[in-house]
């Protein structure tokens, strides 16, 4: 009898654990705002370490390491030249480029800053946010644009990676 009890309790562990699934979410937030005195768009945009560590050691070098007492220098490098390729900005039917100007760790996060300068007006801005959907076809990118007072957010997906938000002055 004792046999039968642990092939069931078996058999019923096994069962109970084919529906309990871990399953990731894959997401980065990034912000932008409209600074009308510096004619600027300061963006922010949050990514989890872990995610994008993985994607650089695939795609630049193995021995990436995000890990903030290590003060890797490639990694600042490796990020601005993901971003470049990966995110992009339209703004009011141009094109922009944008510049990034360092990043910072916060918890499991990293913080990368970016500004695009020589912004007269924000009428229009379109995102193309591809950012980890090379690694992760579940990703989601979060967008927040605040141009004043108005707040608008888009989420890109891999099969809608580009958005647009119009402003009313």
């Amino acid at each position: 009898m004792n046999k039968a009890i642990i092939v069931f309790l078996f058999i019923l562990s096994t069962c109970l654990s084919s529906f309990t699934v871990v399953h990731k979410f894959y997401v980065s937030v990034t912000q932008v705002e409209y600074n009308k005195e510096q004619k600027s768009l300061q963006i922010i945009s949050r990514i989890f370490i872990d995610d994008i560590e993985d994607l650089l050691k695939e795609r630049y070098s193995e021995s990436i390491d995000l890990d903030e007492s290590k003060k890797d220098p490639e990694v600042q490098k490796y990020l601005s030249a993901y971003l470049g390729q990966k995110l992009s900005f339209v703004v009011n039917g141009k094109k922009v480029p944008f510049t990034f100007i360092g990043k910072e760790y916060e918890e499991d996060l990293v913080i990368c800053y970016l500004e695009i300068e020589d912004i007269s007006s924000l009428d229009t801005i379109e995102v193309t946010n591809q950012v980890l959907m090379d690694l992760f076809d579940e990703q989601q990118n979060i967008i927040h644009v605040k141009k004043g007072d108005q707040r608008k957010s888009l989420i890109l997906e891999k099969e809608r990676d580009i958005g647009m938000l119009k402003f009313s002055e």
